[in-house]
């Protein structure tokens, strides 16, 4: 772990967080945007960042999407990992649109973690309870977050976020033994 705050108190952070909020590109993916003659083709996407959202779901934490870029992949991804009502697309200003889930939700600030991996994430991850970034985010991001993941956008920084929050809130263990026993039924 690459805590920027003391573990403690990062500890102390996490245990709050009822929202996690996720920046797509370079967060949920690695950044790369493919885009053919008609539009957007891909995005690749990491699975064990889906079984960390689908686990976080299924224990009650709501997990949303904010991003600036809009279009079909998008809403496919959010779709299969069950992120079904709080995917804002095409927006430039993240920070309203975090403080449009608070309010939708009725959760203070302190209760939402936002990762984000570039300059116009800045403002809503400086407003979030918990911020995080990805390892390989901008420098001047990783300088001011409260969380640095040791994996980079779309290899496992999203995961690694919500097993932070998992653990700090007492639930991950029950994950885990879950898995041990049938499994889950998740796509991711």
């Amino acid at each position: 772990m690459n805590n920027v705050l003391p573990f403690d108190e990062l500890q102390k952070k996490a245990a709050l967080i009822r929202l996690v909020i996720l920046d797509m590109d370079g967060t949920l993916t690695d950044g790369s945007i493919n885009i053919g003659a008609e539009a957007e083709l891909l995005k690749r996407f990491n699975a064990k960042d889906g079984l960390g959202i689908t686990s976080a779901i299924r224990h009650g934490l709501k997990v949303a999407v904010i991003t600036g870029r809009k279009g079909p992949i998008v809403d496919r991804r959010a779709e299969e990992l069950g992120i079904t009502e709080d995917v804002i697309s095409g927006v430039s200003s993240k920070k309203q649109a975090l403080l449009v889930l608070a309010e939708k939700h009725k959760l203070s600030l302190d209760a939402i973690a936002f990762m984000g991996d570039d300059l116009n994430d800045l403002p809503a991850l400086m407003a979030a309870g918990l911020s995080a970034a990805p390892a390989d985010a901008a420098v001047d991001v990783r300088l001011r977050v409260a969380y640095i993941s040791p994996h980079n956008g779309g290899q496992g920084a999203v995961r690694d976020l919500l097993e932070l929050i998992l653990r700090a809130q007492g639930l991950w263990e029950r994950i885990v033994e879950e898995y041990c026993g049938e499994g889950k039924e998740v796509r991711q």
